[in-house]
């Protein structure tokens, strides 16, 4: 069965995984491909992960959604990125942001070495980039008639986890194709060979397939219940294990809406705050090893009561286990896993989402046309994933392991140097003579650019030992980008409306009416 054409596409599990993956593939390939989507009426979706990257707009483009539509039917709004607060010494003016923007003179000046040598009593992503100052004063990342997913500053979303796989469900039925069978699987059936054949339904008997894509969630029903794929655990690196979560009305409705995600440390773990329409999103990350759950109780409550919500009027938090970490292989033989199925880290810099989008986008640009070219695909796609799921481990641990706060067990136990991947501490002994580079970086679809690295790296408040040298007539360039930089966010900040009033604007009428 080598030379059997890959024409089935079966995805076991909807909500965000399902449903964003049978998209994708379904606008590139449904004029050749079936593709279906089994979805339990039984297991109700997690319904977190509420952030996205600037990427979702290009996925939801491609699909075809209309933007103003999921505005209105997800209750999203505008991500400009995350303000991390207290992570660095925990003190009462310790801030920073991770812009979507890259910095405004990005790879034409040395602008970290300028900085570092004529401005670093400034916040560094304050002085290269206009986005948090848009953040810092509500502005949206559009005008009235912008064009939908284009922009004025670079953006994702924000938007009710529980409503997009409805959303994107509704799309993918009607606009492209996707068959869709709500039930329950019951078994696994497989080829002599070892390949699954057909998954067996409790109401509609044996739905039969070429490619299986598993979104079924931790449980992994395909590649973890019926392959055995083990786990690869993450848990000696991101200590963080379980969360609690809540949805905060706001007090007043026409209240500002936060166009970045809040990122606030806490003694053993953080919290998340997210801006949607109606409601705020907060919930408490934390370490099970570091903290039992009446401390995380007790701290979501009182940051939901210095933050403007009334915790006497909101119901018991929900709250969540996961263990950090991904499959061991993430495609064997016609089976992948895609979403909580491949694995997962932690909420924060909202990778979840953006790990969907880029193994949909992987498999639906290397989709095998046969059995023969699905060995090989998998082996690509499965070094490709691995990498990238690696770099984002690294690239999270950053942001404790620059911490100084010690104030607990928390924070000195992620600076231990035994829980710091290798790379990572070759990178920060390189960073401490340079900045951080696209050269540190090779592969072209690195899930963080250099710049964000740097974001982090001075947003925390890493030093190099020595000062950066510059050229005297580079550094002048710098300085003018930075003098460039401020000029534009003063005009920017009256150009732009507010938050709110875009979101209240779309809710009316559309993105690109005026």
């Amino acid at each position: 069965m080598s030379d059997q054409p890959v024409e089935r596409i079966v995805i076991l599990g909807g909500g965000s995984a399902g449903w964003l993956t049978a998209g994708l593939v379904a606008a590139r390939h449904g004029h050749r491909l079936q593709v279906t989507v089994i979805e339990s009426p039984d297991v109700a979706p997690i319904g977190v992960g509420e952030g996205t990257w600037p990427t979702m707009r290009d996925s939801l483009r491609d699909i075809g959604v209309s933007e103003s539509d999921f505005v209105r039917e997800c209750e999203a709004t505008f991500k400009q990125g995350s303000l991390f607060r207290g992570w660095a010494t925990g003190g009462a003016d310790d801030r920073y942001f991770h812009p979507f923007m890259l910095p405004h003179g990005w790879g034409e000046a040395p602008l970290a070495e300028a900085w570092l040598r004529q401005a670093a009593g400034a916040r560094f992503a304050e002085v290269v980039s206009v986005q948090p100052h848009l953040c810092l004063h509500g502005r949206a990342p559009r005008q009235f008639g912008t064009p939908e997913f284009a922009s004025v500053a670079n953006y994702g979303y924000h938007f009710d986890a529980g409503r997009f796989g409805p959303f994107l469900r509704n799309h993918c039925v009607q606009r492209l194709g996707v068959r869709y069978v709500p039930d329950h699987m019951v078994a696994v059936q497989s080829h002599d060979n070892g390949d699954i054949a057909a998954l067996l339904t409790r109401q509609h008997g044996a739905v039969a397939g070429d490619l299986f894509i598993d979104c079924s969630g931790l449980n992994a029903h395909l590649l973890a219940g019926h392959y055995g794929i083990g786990f690869v655990p993450a848990r000696h690196v991101l200590f963080c294990d379980s969360a609690l979560a809540l949805q905060v009305p706001y007090g007043d409705p026409s209240a500002p809406i936060a166009s970045q995600t809040i990122s606030t440390a806490q003694a053993s773990g953080w919290v998340w705050d997210i801006g949607l329409q109606t409601r705020r999103g907060v919930g408490l990350v934390y370490s099970s090893e570091h903290a039992d759950d009446d401390w995380a109780r007790r701290t979501l409550l009182d940051y939901i009561a210095r933050t403007g919500g009334d915790p006497g009027a909101l119901p018991a938090p929900r709250q969540l286990r996961f263990e950090p970490g991904h499959r061991k292989t993430f495609w064997h033989r016609n089976c992948l896993a895609i979403g909580l199925s491949a694995g997962f880290l932690e909420p924060l810099e909202a990778s979840a989402l953006a790990l969907i989008e880029y193994s949909a986008e992987l498999l639906r640009e290397q989709m095998p046309a046969d059995r023969a070219a699905i060995d090989l695909v998998a082996r690509r796609f499965n070094e490709a994933c691995e990498v990238r799921w690696a770099r984002i481990v690294e690239f999270l641990k950053l942001h404790y392991v620059l911490s100084r706060r010690d104030d607990s067990a928390f924070w000195r136990d992620n600076r231990e140097p035994g829980s710091v991947p290798g790379p990572l501490q070759e990178l920060l002994s390189l960073w401490r003579h340079r900045p951080p580079s696209r050269h540190d970086f090779v592969r072209h679809d690195e899930p963080f650019p250099s710049a964000s690295w740097q974001y982090v790296l001075y947003g925390m408040g890493f030093r190099p030992v020595a000062g950066f040298a510059a050229p005297p007539h580079e550094a002048e360039r710098a300085e003018d980008y930075f003098r460039e930089t401020a000029a534009l966010a003063r005009k920017m900040l009256p150009a732009l409306p507010g938050h709110r009033e875009l979101i209240d604007h779309v809710r009316r009428h559309d993105l690109m009416r005026i």
